[in-house]
């Protein structure tokens, strides 16, 4: 094995040579070391590659060409080279002829679950850099190729950016079969379709698009794969990189594409008739279309009771004015409304800011600006000091500011109260997007007045009444507005009463629950005190009638 001083020779040595034509296409030759020779070349000087050569049966000269660290060796050894070298034992004898070897070890000698033959030597260097095995045997004019790809990856863990007080704990990995597997088991219906294809020239990323056939709208399906057929890059490296290419609006800080590491999140969203989107090599799914109060809506509130379900989102939307429109308001009244305090409240106000050198615009936007490099700094530091920093840096920067008399003690707590909010969002996205507006809104405020905050709510609301998400109003089912889509926005009612799907997906099949079922729990609601809770289908009806009667 060279050393690396030999490598950088021999690699300086090749880029000052003219590099060689790529060959044309052509079949293969059945010349074993011709073929060998110009597969090597495609695939250039690689440490990870393996090539080995063999008796085939022991009596014929054959090859095997593979990345070392792509494929499983033990698999390989166990089921593909140890088979071929040995002498077989069975009923079944060799073919005489060398024309049918390549049939007779694909369905006797080798075992392996998936594999293909290919005459063309093009498409062999793609499969070996995809972690496939590529069978070549001297006289025979066709390849074996075996797929043997196998990736260490980590286990399936507790997603770490939606954590769930009552709910499943897996997540999502970077193996995309492994993704795919939690939605199967998830949802074992002969309707679940997934299509898989390759997107970058370079990185040739699998991305597969999940939809139920039964359900989704045709026109929603098609036009996720004209957007994914559009993205002609050289690489995909993350999900990410395919919400970019496909949201409608791109400047607009709001998203519009909904990225999930749950499976069962992602189930959900099928079953109302929406598309998911996977990628191999990333732990998150994309469902689209995404409108605006999903960003604002978790596992939690389906788990639990819908009363409790209603509690906590109605609590988490206050969080969100919170973490909007506080600071703003705040400087408007202190600034230009102060007579809208109480005296009591303004004189406590005025004196905690009587040694502040600053307008009450500029203390607010340095305590934010102060409060996001914090933030920013606590996410990129390791878990374990992260923690620490962020508890003692609010402290101890917060008790300084206003000792020093940098910031009053009022501002402090506005400020701390607005980080809570946005902590309470459950997307990280649109938590940032709520963390962007916060600033022009405080601006407008310092320069307007309660006429700056309102000015930045009505444009806010009309960018948001402008936006689409794959065609669909981003602010539905608000406007425009329906009586059964509004059931699961600022409330949650009874899952038994949303009994159809959400009509903006324009689903197939629009039944989600049999008709029986909310009358049953109404039934069950209205029963009278002292009536027993299970009775016969009979004595049932009877209580029914004797209640009208």
């Amino acid at each position: 094995m060279q050393d690396w001083k030999d490598k950088y020779t021999a690699f300086v040595h090749k880029q000052q040579q003219a590099s060689p034509p790529e060959p044309d296409k052509s079949p293969l030759t059945g010349n074993l070391q011709a073929d060998l020779q110009a597969l090597q070349a495609r695939l250039g000087n690689n440490g990870d590659l393996v090539v080995r050569d063999f008796q085939l049966f022991g009596a014929h000269q054959a090859a095997m060409l593979f990345f070392s660290s792509l494929v499983n060796m033990e698999q390989v050894r166990e089921h593909v080279l140890k088979p071929l070298m040995a002498q077989p034992s069975g009923p079944q004898e060799i073919p005489d002829h060398i024309a049918g070897m390549i049939h007779y070890i694909w369905s006797t000698a080798v075992q392996v679950t998936q594999g293909t033959t290919t005459t063309d030597i093009a498409v062999l260097p793609d499969a070996a850099v995809k972690g496939e095995l590529i069978l070549l045997i001297e006289g025979v004019p066709e390849a074996l190729v075996l797929d043997m790809r196998q990736i260490d990856m980590r286990g399936v863990e507790q997603p770490q950016t939606e954590q769930v007080i009552r709910g499943p704990r897996e997540g999502y990995v970077e193996k995309l079969e492994n993704n795919l597997s939690l939605l199967r088991y998830r949802l074992q219906s002969t309707d679940f379709r997934i299509e898989i294809s390759p997107i970058g020239t370079r990185t040739q990323s699998r991305v597969a698009l999940c939809y139920i056939e039964s359900i989704a709208d045709s026109g929603l399906v098609a036009e996720a794969m004209r957007r994914i057929s559009m993205i002609d890059t050289d690489g995909i490296l993350d999900a990410g990189y395919i919400e970019q290419f496909i949201e409608d609006q791109p400047l607009s800080p709001f998203p519009q594409v909904q990225s999930t590491e749950r499976p069962d999140k992602t189930v959900a969203a099928l079953l109302e008739g929406r598309v998911a989107l996977l990628v191999d090599g990333s732990p998150f799914a994309l469902i689209v279309p995404a409108l605006f109060n999903q960003f604002f809506q978790t596992v939690d509130d389906y788990t639990e009771r819908f009363i409790m379900g209603t509690l906590i989102r109605l609590i988490r939307l206050i969080a969100l004015s919170f973490s909007l429109f506080f600071p703003a308001l705040y400087v408007s009244v202190i600034s230009f409304n102060p007579e809208l305090m109480p005296t009591d409240f303004a004189v406590a106000i005025s004196g905690g800011r009587a040694g502040v050198p600053f307008p009450a615009v500029l203390e607010v936007l340095i305590m934010e600006v102060s409060m996001e490099v914090l933030r920013e700094a606590t996410i990129r530091l390791p878990q374990m000091i992260g923690g620490a920093l962020s508890i003692v840096g609010v402290l101890v920067i917060g008790q300084a500011a206003v000792g020093a008399g940098l910031a009053s003690p009022i501002t402090v707590v506005i400020v701390a109260l607005t980080t809570i909010g946005s902590f309470a969002t459950p997307a990280y996205n649109a938590a940032i997007a709520l963390r962007m507006l916060r600033f022009p809104l405080i601006i407008l405020a310092g320069m307007f007045g309660l006429y700056g905050v309102m000015i930045g709510t009505i444009l806010i609301l009309n960018h948001l009444l402008f936006l689409e998400s794959f065609g669909v109003p981003y602010m539905s089912p608000f406007i425009p507005g329906k009586w059964r889509d509004l059931k699961d926005t600022l409330v949650r009612v009874p899952l038994w009463w949303m009994r159809r799907r959400p009509s903006f997906l324009h689903a197939q099949n629009n039944d989600r629950l049999s008709r029986k079922v909310p009358a049953v729990h109404v039934d069950q609601i209205l029963r009278q005190e002292g009536e027993p809770s299970e009775q016969s289908p009979a004595d049932h009806n009877a209580a029914r009638s004797r209640r009208h009667q």
